[in-house]
């Protein structure tokens, strides 16, 4: 398979099944666009009828084109045939029973109110509550005893807002210290936190134990503090920002993401990622809302035509920056053309439900922060592992060819098939489509790609 597009000057040419790139010129996009279609004479007279008043373009030109392709395809770099589909449902037996991360719930409650928030405020659709440091000091010793002979293990404070329960996330990161060379372990703390309670305490803490900090700011004042208030409706914009800006300082300007959220009412979220620029972020993430049907917050068709354009125009932003020397980061956009992810990430995706999975304040497993609550897909426990093997053994075969409108995606071994949770609340299965978000997903590879290629060819 093969996807051509157009973006910022580039004619780009993707070779799906191989992952070879091309930037080529006019005369080679088109003639790549017949060459599987039509015989060889046919395309170089469809060719040279296209530039017969181009003088740079000669028929020898249109021929050297035409070998240089047939020589790409001969070599796997065009044209190549999916043979991934025979691997798909054996590759996850190779670490089945073997977990790598948890998300640990550490507070399921929080001191905002977003009126989006797809925990329902922290509370996941049940009870308020806060992770006990037992329950927290069983969850890592039940990650210990099943990540087999991984030595680099994932461990996420979540919530609602884990600041809220700040003292056990001490206490949970000096037990993981204490016994992890005893186990030939490395334990890689994350937190994710709105900022309220961030004070000089907490940026010590993060600097010193943890590998990323994920920090939620929706950008503009009126934006922000349109969906991120108190219970009194009173907007976090202005409390959370300064400690934002101390918090990173004291990073060094690294290891942190600004997660943004980007609704109805701001499908134009490039002006959210500029005002983030200009209070000093540089590591930055905004994410299309996911809610219910008919909620106010969410992307209309018309909405979704703005946010591609934006993803556009954040290219285009991006590669000025990084010509004057003021570059910054957009995860959606870090992409590796040559070392990314191996054939087996790429066909079963993040492996929730099988490699990682959350702990809820009771010592609930479920296969995700995003499954919280759905009783269909808990999982277990910490204390007796894994017990509904079928909710399991779902997870472990769900792979992008087990969903039939990945099968003629061109950006299926980019996305993996696309997040189970969003399948699953969108319709009814994990594996099924959430089709916006695809849609978007395709768009950002799009000038994902287009940036790798032009700092490839350093433009």
């Amino acid at each position: 398979m093969i996807h051509q597009y157009k973006l910022s000057g580039y004619n780009i040419v993707l070779d799906v099944s191989s992952g070879s790139l091309h930037a080529v010129d006019d005369v080679a996009y088109d003639i790549i666009a017949i060459f599987e279609e039509k015989s060889k004479d046919e395309v170089l007279k469809i060719i040279a009828e296209k530039y017969k008043d181009n003088k740079d373009v000669t028929p020898e030109d249109i021929l050297e084109c035409y070998e240089q392709v047939e020589w790409l395809k001969n070599e796997g770099k065009l044209f190549t045939e999916d043979t991934f589909e025979p691997m798909a449902d054996h590759l996850k037996t190779k670490t089945s029973g073997v977990v790598k991360a948890l998300c640990l719930h550490i507070a399921h409650t929080c001191n905002l109110n977003c009126s989006y928030c797809f925990a329902s405020q922290g509370k996941y659709h049940g009870e308020r509550a806060v992770m006990s440091y037992e329950v927290g000091k069983r969850a890592l010793d039940f990650l210990i005893e099943n990540s087999g002979k991984r030595r680099n293990l994932e461990v996420d404070f979540f919530g609602g807002e884990p600041l809220l329960n700040f003292d056990v996330v001490k206490r949970l990161v000096a037990y993981a210290r204490s016994i992890e060379k005893k186990h030939n372990k490395n334990f890689r703390f994350t937190l994710t936190t709105n900022g309220m309670l961030i004070d000089d305490d907490v940026i010590d803490f993060a600097n010193r134990e943890c590998v990323n900090v994920v920090l939620s700011l929706d950008g503009r004042r009126e934006i922000h503090d349109r969906f991120r208030v108190d219970y009194q409706g009173r907007g976090s914009f202005d409390t959370i920002v300064p400690k934002f800006q101390k918090l990173v300082k004291a990073r060094g300007g690294k290891g942190y993401y600004m997660r943004g959220t980007f609704t109805h009412a701001n499908p134009d979220f490039l002006e959210d990622i500029k005002v983030m620029l200009d209070l000093g972020f540089n590591e930055l993430s905004m994410e299309p809302v996911v809610c219910a049907p008919g909620d106010s917050a969410e992307l209309t068709p018309s909405d979704m035509e703005i946010v591609k354009e934006q993803y556009e125009k954040l290219a285009s932003l991006m590669l000025e920056r990084e010509k004057e020397g003021r570059p910054f980061t957009f995860y959606h956009y870090m992409i590796d053309l040559k070392g990314g992810p191996c054939i087996y990430k790429r066909i079963s995706g993040c492996g929730s439900g099988t490699e990682y999975m959350a702990v809820t304040p009771f010592g609930e497993l479920y296969p995700c922060h995003q499954f919280v609550g759905e009783e269909k897909y808990k999982l277990g426990n910490i204390y007796e592992g894994v017990t509904n093997t079928a909710a399991r053994e779902e997870f472990a075969n769900s792979n992008l060819y087990k969903k039939e409108e990945c099968r003629d995606c061109w950006a299926r071994l980019y996305c993996s098939g696309g997040c189970a949770a969003n399948a699953y609340h969108a319709t009814g299965s994990v594996n099924g489509v959430y089709k916006p978000g695809c849609e978007l997903f395709k768009k950002r590879m799009e000038c994902a790609i287009m940036l790798a290629i032009a700092k490839e060819l350093g433009e």
